[in-house]
């Protein structure tokens, strides 16, 4: 059934990172599993030996959720699921805001979970490529997990489950993924109405003399806040790309993964940065800010923005009107084209596709079936239901006039949901809960219990999205179908290079601004970033990424 991948020997470098040589599989305590699986599996349900499923959810560090690993829903998932099927069900803890070295600490001490997922398509393309990743074959999943094969293929997905002609993925879905609105930014409404704005700035000029007002009242001494930029993910220049987008451009730089020092989109993004520095609008220690930090400024009346996922109930939003109880918030509308800035309104698009899901090629053929099931079990309606919105008369309410269910916000019972209503535990199928029509799912997702309610506008801008996905201003990440080596080689090291310079580029002075960025760039490329963007663009040109969203 599974064909496992080569595995070699992993050697964890001063970033933990990993580099790879060719190893023995052989076998005994240093060698990894490598060949075919053995066929004829024996069936786990009911029978046979006791089966152990070890399955990863996001440990990101919110204070009052339940422990991630042992609460009343993995014991639900246990007794419903694990005990009727022989199956041991083991929740592995993943650092959200550091996956790769998580999965890369599990992997050197041969402990991979049985199930391996992430939201975005290079970091599974680097674990294929790596060979953390099990091969299959699809059919077999389709008989094994019909319900989970049935939406995928609904959702039109098979194209993303292949890498190198073999199978490696599935995937969970994601509503709305053109138009979506689960993470928004919130700003100071009132500090707005204050300092003589009606309405949130339509352009960027605008906007620098709002937050110049700003500080000139003494609202605030650096209303753009700020933060530590992420280990990946950073940095994307959306709105900084020429219009329209150029397809080979978009392929070469655009990535969940590596920034694009040295892409004119990535320096024009870098240049405001650094002018906002300057005009003392960031605060001068973002370097030294994380998220909680930043998001505690904002709760404590420091800053203009602050931007999150949002929930029915969000722990830092309550703290903001306890701190603040005569401020009203909004929401930061979509982009809109500045020709004055030489900005358009691209915005980031979701990927057609929610979770991307592989099996561990250290799995047994027993383990990988285990995973299947689950996959099965948890797509069920009934299933899925339960575990995202939890025990009616409990954890929810039927509305008497929509006939909807509504979480309940202040629930603090032993069945008391992870983060965002059990998320990290049922986004391997979905990556938002679905009820109702647009108005109803955001108001299902939307925060409950303060001061204001959001729903309008978060419906206008999630409307507004919409219109402009048919101008074709949406724009997602290039997926491709081969493995980038150079991006599995440099990742990390590029990370962090990225960081120092970048942090280097943003408090310079602004005079001295264009030759370092200049000087900058030549060592990012230097460093293994050029044979990234080669190797990416061959990709594309050889047919094996995916292409710009075309409008319907």
């Amino acid at each position: 059934m599974m064909k496992n991948s080569n595995w070699r020997k992993i050697l964890l470098g001063s970033a933990a990172l990993l580099t790879l040589s060719g190893c023995s599989s052989s076998g005994g305590d240093d060698s990894m599993d490598s060949g075919t699986a053995g066929g004829g599996s024996s069936d786990s349900t009911g029978a046979g030996e006791q089966v152990t499923l070890k399955i990863p959810v996001y440990d990101r560090g919110v204070e009052g959720v339940p422990n991630v690993t042992d609460n009343y829903w993995t014991d639900y998932v246990q007794e419903n699921f694990g005990n009727p099927n022989n199956i041991t069900v083991e929740y592995v803890a993943i650092n959200r805001s550091d996956v790769m070295t998580d999965y890369a600490l599990l992997a050197s001490s041969q402990d991979l979970p049985t199930i391996l997922m992430e939201y975005d398509y290079p970091k599974l393309s680097q674990w294929a490529n790596e060979g953390y990743l099990a091969t299959f074959d699809m059919e077999e999943f389709k008989e094994a997990a019909p319900k989970y094969f049935e939406q995928m293929d609904a959702e039109g997905q098979m194209a993303f489950t292949e890498m190198n002609g073999e199978t490696h993925f599935v995937l969970g879905n994601r509503p709305n993924w053109s138009n979506g609105f689960n993470f928004q930014q919130f700003y100071r409404k009132d500090w707005l109405e204050e300092v003589g704005y009606d309405e949130y700035p339509k352009t960027y000029s605008e906007w620098v003399d709002a937050m110049t007002k700003i500080q000139d009242a003494g609202l605030a001494d650096h209303p753009a806040g700020g933060t530590m930029i992420p280990s990946q993910g950073a940095d994307l220049p959306w709105i900084f790309m020429d219009f329209p987008i150029n397809e080979e451009e978009w392929a070469s730089y655009i990535s969940a993964v590596i920034p694009a020092l040295g892409f004119d989109a990535n320096k024009a993004l870098l240049e405001r940065e650094n002018n906002h520095y300057n005009l003392g609008f960031t605060d001068p220690e973002y370097y030294l800010t994380d998220t909680a930090s930043a998001q505690a400024k904002f709760a404590n009346g420091e800053s203009f923005v602050f931007g999150s996922y949002i929930s029915n109930t969000m722990d830092w939003l309550i703290s903001f009107y306890e701190n603040n109880p005569e401020a009203e918030l909004g929401i930061v509308p979509a982009a809109e084209v500045d020709e004055e800035a030489g900005t358009s309104a691209v915005y980031m698009a979701d990927n057609p596709f929610g979770m991307i899901v592989g099996f561990s090629s250290l799995a047994t053929d027993d383990e990988i079936q285990a995973a299947w099931k689950y996959l099965d079990w948890i797509a069920d309606e009934d299933n899925l239901k339960i575990m995202q919105w939890g025990v009616e008369g409990e954890n929810y309410t039927i509305n008497e006039e929509t006939a909807l269910p509504e979480s309940v916000v202040d629930y603090e019972g032993d069945k008391k949901q992870g983060y965002n209503n059990n998320i990290d535990y049922w986004c391997i199928v979905t990556a938002s809960r679905v009820v109702g029509d647009l108005e109803d799912q955001i108001s299902a997702v939307s925060p409950k219990g303060l001061p204001q309610e959001f729903n309008e506008e978060i419906l206008a801008i999630t409307n507004r999205k919409s219109e402009l996905y048919k101008e074709a201003y949406a724009v997602n990440f290039p997926s491709f179908s081969v493995p980038i080596e150079a991006e599995v080689e440099y990742s990390g090291s590029l990370t962090e290079t990225y960081k120092e310079l970048r942090d280097k580029l943003v408090m310079a002075d602004p005079s001295e601004f264009e030759s370092l960025y200049e000087e900058y760039a030549q060592q990012f490329h230097d460093a293994g970033f050029r044979e990234i963007v080669e190797e990416r663009l061959q990709a594309y040109k050889d047919g094996n990424s995916t292409r710009l969203l075309e409008v319907e």
